[in-house]
């Protein structure tokens, strides 16, 4: 995402796409199948992308990357808008964190995966909780999701979501990462500037005993933004769900059990 938006697809020019033999790769919930050819042993097709007309060799190996990972074609599978959905979800099956009823904000929501996960667990379908999501990005509609189309970083933003939730939050949730140079300083220090804005959003808006759930990126300083979590929360975990890709240097932190008053956050600021 950018500048509080999930940036969407790679594009650019046509692609010839034929296939090759490679290791197994293991989908989600099922097994490798065996060979055919019998000796125990297993195979896959891996899709290989052939570069064609004016197709750049980064959207050839992410275009590659996508058609051979097995959590995105589960997310196709199972209708979830991507496969982030599956490393939400799998950070609350360790933590449950999402309860019944909930009133929750989606930071850099598009393109919808988080949301439907929690909407599925907060019981949005059975009319309970409330879901705000905001992205830079359009998201089509999420059956019961409030979504709004906007920078998060715009000034009038974090007013206009806490006004469409109606009340204090039980989470914030951010997944907001702005696009990478490759330099990882400087990307370390862009996420972590979302991730310090998302933070000071959840102290205006958060509920006592809420959680605030984060992207970060492993390595750099990240020693301010965890101090602040760990005064504020009860609990602060850094999480790598098995659904990240192993040569994603992506990280989530999570603070459960929201306890700083609003009073004492005014006697700092003064």
């Amino acid at each position: 995402m950018s500048g509080g938006g999930k940036t969407g697809g790679k594009g650019g020019g046509s692609a010839k796409i034929g296939s090759t033999k490679a290791g197994s790769a293991r989908v989600p919930g099922k097994q490798a199948p065996k060979s055919a050819a019998g000796g125990g042993g297993s195979r896959d097709l891996r899709v290989k992308v052939k570069k064609a007309g004016k197709l750049k060799h980064s959207s050839q190996l992410w275009l590659e990357r996508q058609l051979n990972d097995p959590y995105v074609k589960r997310a196709r599978e199972l209708g979830y808008r991507s496969r982030a959905a599956f490393k939400l979800e799998e950070m609350d099956d360790r933590f449950r964190f999402l309860k019944p009823g909930q009133k929750l904000i989606d930071l850099g929501c598009a393109p919808g995966g988080w949301c439907q996960i929690a909407a599925a667990r907060i019981g949005l379908d059975k009319g309970k909780g409330r879901i705000v999501g905001i992205d830079l990005l359009p998201v089509d509609p999420i059956p019961g999701v409030e979504l709004i189309e906007m920078d998060f970083m715009a000034e009038e933003a974090p007013a206009l979501l806490t006004e469409r939730l109606g009340g204090r939050a039980d989470g914030v949730m951010s997944d907001m990462a702005a696009n990478t140079t490759g330099h990882k300083k400087t990307d370390h220090i862009k996420i972590i500037a979302l991730a310090e804005a998302a933070l000071d959003f959840a102290h205006s808006v958060l509920a006592p005993g809420g959680f605030f759930l984060a992207k970060l990126f492993q390595g750099g300083d990240s020693a301010t933004l965890l101090a602040g979590l760990k005064r504020d929360f009860t609990t602060v975990r850094n999480i790598k769900p098995a659904s990240s890709r192993a040569d994603s240097s992506e990280l989530y932190v999570l603070a459960t059990g929201f306890r700083r008053k609003t009073e004492e956050r005014d006697e700092d600021a003064a």
